[in-house]
């Protein structure tokens, strides 16, 4: 079922509006002439029918769904008059009063895809306020889903939590990749193969992950219960404390995205 709304998407040319724009239109849930895309640059990605401007007020004029995909500090000079119109933010750390204050309209989604949109393959939660109709809860559905899967929370705190959890994309995977590599060639492996075998592990358990129904707490109770090689190193990585640093790094980007909020 393909979206009925004309959806304008702000910052349309930077990486995340553009894999929003292109999983939307790839996936047959847009038609590429109901969507209007804007930046301040002239970089625009080739999407056959779309409209580009560089006049956030022509693109609100044109949309149904006003999509910010702006960097949180440049969200002051957006200036933009959204009333009666469904915005959707996919800004970390910005509330959702901020930007009814300053778009005037109370039919916020506040979301956080990450970089795996441009494969069509992120994670997005996504938060409505009361406002928001059952019509544009599906809309905004239908979007995320073209990106990957869509899941709505029922507070506004679980889209600041997860700025800092599902919204990193690859960088958690990729800083145990890293680690992986440095310990093997620590070991006297060549680099090369290093970065190989640790990227091979980490992308083929993510086919594992996506698969089917996998609970990651089942796998690490089996893996331990099985008392092989990889409980060893397993259990050496929790009695160090592993499940500690995890917290300790979701508790600091948790704290960053509140500081964002106050200023």
């Amino acid at each position: 079922m393909s979206i009925e709304a004309r959806i304008g998407i702000i910052g349309g040319n930077g990486w995340l509006g553009s894999a929003i724009a292109q999983a939307a239109v790839s996936s047959g849930s847009i038609d590429p002439t109901c969507l209007t895309l804007s930046g301040r640059s002239d970089r625009r990605v080739d999407i056959p029918g779309a409209k580009w401007t560089h006049d956030n007020k022509e693109l609100v004029e044109r949309s149904d769904v006003v999509v910010l995909s702006v960097r949180p500090d440049q969200f002051p000079g957006v200036l933009i008059d959204a009333r009666g119109k469904l915005v959707v933010s996919v800004m970390a750390g910005i509330s959702a009063q901020t930007i009814a204050d300053g778009t005037n309209t109370h039919e916020i989604v506040r979301s956080i895809p990450n970089a795996a949109a441009a494969i069509r393959r992120s994670f997005t939660p996504w938060f409505a306020t009361a406002s928001v109709s059952a019509e544009n809860k599906r809309v905004v559905h239908q979007l995320f889903e073209a990106c990957g899967e869509s899941a709505e929370v029922p507070l506004e705190f679980h889209v600041d939590y997860c700025a800092g959890m599902t919204g990193t994309g690859a960088a958690f995977p990729a800083l145990l990749a890293e680690a992986l590599v440095a310990h093997a060639v620590s070991q006297g492996l060549p680099p090369d193969f290093a970065k190989r075998a640790a990227k091979g592990l980490v992308a083929g358990a993510s086919q594992l992950f996506a698969s089917g129904d996998v609970d990651p707490a089942d796998i690490v109770k089996e893996m331990i219960d099985y008392r092989g090689l990889t409980a060893a190193a397993l259990q050496a990585m929790l009695d160090g404390g592993f499940n500690h640093v995890v917290a300790s790094g979701l508790e600091a980007a948790a704290a960053k995205a509140a500081t964002i909020i106050r200023n």
